[in-house]
Formats: C-alpha cells, structure tokens, sequence
C-alpha cells in the first residue's frame, strides 16, 4: 500500500463546461467547425486529398478457370458467372463513360480555340480601324499646320514634298478622295 500512496497523480485542471449546440443548417456547422478550428490556431488542419476517380480493375492476364458450357456445372457457378458479367458490364459502362468525357473534352478545347481566334480577329480589325483613325487624324493636323503656314506667308516648299508623299499614301489606303491638287491649290 506504501507504494500506491507514492505515486498519486496530482488532480487534473477542470475544464470549462461547454453548452451542447446543435446545428440547425449547414451555415451553423461551418461556423462551429471554424470556431474549434480557431481556438488552436497553432494545431495543423486535416486537409482531405481530392478523391481519386473510380476504375475498374484491369481484366486479368490469364485466366485459369475458364466456364464452359458443359452440362456438369454446379449450382455455384452460376453467381460466379453473375459476378463476372457484372464486372464486365460495369467495365465497358467505365470506358464508355470516358470516352464521352474525353470527345466532350476535345469539343471544349476545339470550342476555346474557336473563340480566341475570332477574338483575335476582332482585336486585329478593331486595332487596324483605331490606326486608321490615328493617321487621319494626324493627316488633318498637318494639313492644318500647312494652311496656318500659308496664311502666315511662310514658305512651304520642302514641306510641301512631304505633305504630298503623306497624301499619296493616305489615298492608296483610302482615307482620302481629294488629289493633292485640291488640297494644296
């Protein structure tokens, strides 16, 4: 008795009672796993893998008792047959099944390509359209700064050769229906 009296453990702390609360929706579940969660942030998470994606097993190499149709067989052979073509059947369900994901697959990334290319295609119209503009634009600055010149009585004759060039190739690309005649008078 002398020895059990030595080796009492001293009394373990009280822990705080905690009040039994009962989910009522999926909301309050999530709040309370996060509230315990919280309370020891220090402690690691469990966090799940993803679930791997069921397959059957491989058909096997080779097969030792093949059924005949012989009219021996026993009544035991039969739910040895049932589970065969069960597995077989659930087999040929499984790779049915993954080759529509993988033709619906193919349709999705043939779908995507679709779509990028005519964005593309919008993109290059839509850039070739705000050049255009740009160019006008900077056309009818020059020809402004021209007149202003003019006006002034400032000789333009060097400017005049670049003035020209500028309209040929605005006219090639169409902006313009005036010939340079009009313009520069």
């Amino acid at each position: 008795m002398a020895s059990s009296a030595s080796t009492v453990r001293p009394p373990r702390p009280k822990k705080e009672p905690q009040a039994l609360v009962i989910p009522k929706n999926a909301a309050e579940e999530q709040k309370l796993k996060l509230e315990r969660l919280m309370k020891n942030p220090d402690k690691a998470v469990p966090i799940p893998e993803k679930m791997s994606e069921w397959a059957p097993r491989p058909p096997p190499e080779f097969v030792r008792d093949v059924m005949g149709s012989s009219a021996g067989a026993g009544s035991g052979e039969f739910h040895v047959y049932r589970h065969l073509r069960r597995r077989e059947y659930q087999r040929q369900d499984y790779m049915d099944a993954m080759a529509e994901k993988q033709k619906l697959d193919a349709e999705f990334q043939k779908r995507l390509e679709r779509n990028k290319t005519t964005a593309e295609e919008q993109t290059a119209k839509r850039r070739k359209k705000r050049q255009k503009l740009k160019e006008k634009k900077l056309l009818a600055k020059k020809m402004k700064l021209e007149q202003k010149k003019q006006r002034e009585g400032l000789p333009t004759s060097e400017s005049h050769g670049d003035l020209k060039v500028i309209l040929f190739l605005v006219q090639q690309e169409g902006f313009l229906d005036l010939s340079t005649n009009d313009i520069l008078g």
